[in-house]
């Protein structure tokens, strides 16, 4: 929609009374990470008491259950969504698809770059963690920790792996991300910096298909 045909909007009222299903960020649209923006809580849940479909898409590298959970811990209301899509899920079922058809192989050394040693993007599936480069057989970017470290540090992590051609997926396309101090780089700029060094990298979250 161009400029010349903006809609300016109070809240999703008026909207409601146009659309049955509405699809809806979390992150900058929900809430910013550590709290609700003003309001995200009551609407979410006035749409799904007026019968609306609501699901939830996220760049999160998580799977959909604990971005669920991070949620209802900030206070949004059980049932108040119809489904959560996070590229995290939709990369654990393709790894899943992958081991099925032997394209991904059983027991595959893979790198983990997460937030707070979280490690839900792999939970279940038959790969072994390495915290090193040189036996890393797969780097998965899901998070940045872009609000603790520069990208300095993870040009001296990934470097080797790069140079090795071993092939990379970024769950967390987000080039930037909201952090408690700020705007700090996400996991898409890491992944962007991987291909810098010489490596290759799929990327599997919005915008790319």
């Amino acid at each position: 929609m161009s400029a010349k045909h903006a809609m300016h909007l109070d809240g999703v009222a008026a909207l409601a009374e146009r659309y049955d299903v509405f699809l809806l960020d979390q992150f900058g649209v929900l809430h910013d990470g550590q709290q609700p923006y003003p309001g995200a809580v009551e609407a979410l849940s006035a749409l799904k008491r007026a019968g609306k479909t609501v699901a939830l898409i996220s760049n999160s590298g998580k799977r959909a259950e604990p971005n669920e959970r991070r949620l209802l811990k900030l206070g949004f209301e059980a049932g108040s969504w119809d489904h959560f899509v996070s590229s995290g899920e939709v990369a654990w079922r393709i790894f899943t698809d992958m081991v099925r058809k032997g394209t991904l192989r059983s027991g595959t050394r893979c790198l983990l770059i997460s937030r707070d040693g979280d490690r839900s993007a792999i939970e279940g599936l038959p790969l072994v963690l390495t915290e090193g480069v040189d036996d890393a057989e797969l780097v998965l970017i899901a998070a940045s920790e872009g609000d603790r470290y520069g990208l300095d540090h993870y040009r001296g992590l990934l470097g080797p792996a790069a140079a090795r051609q071993v092939p990379c997926f970024c769950t967390n396309p987000d080039r930037i991300m909201l952090t408690a101090v700020g705007q700090r780089f996400g996991a898409g700029e890491i992944a962007d910096l991987y291909e810098r060094l010489g490596g290759s990298v799929t990327r599997i979250g919005k915008p790319y298909p």
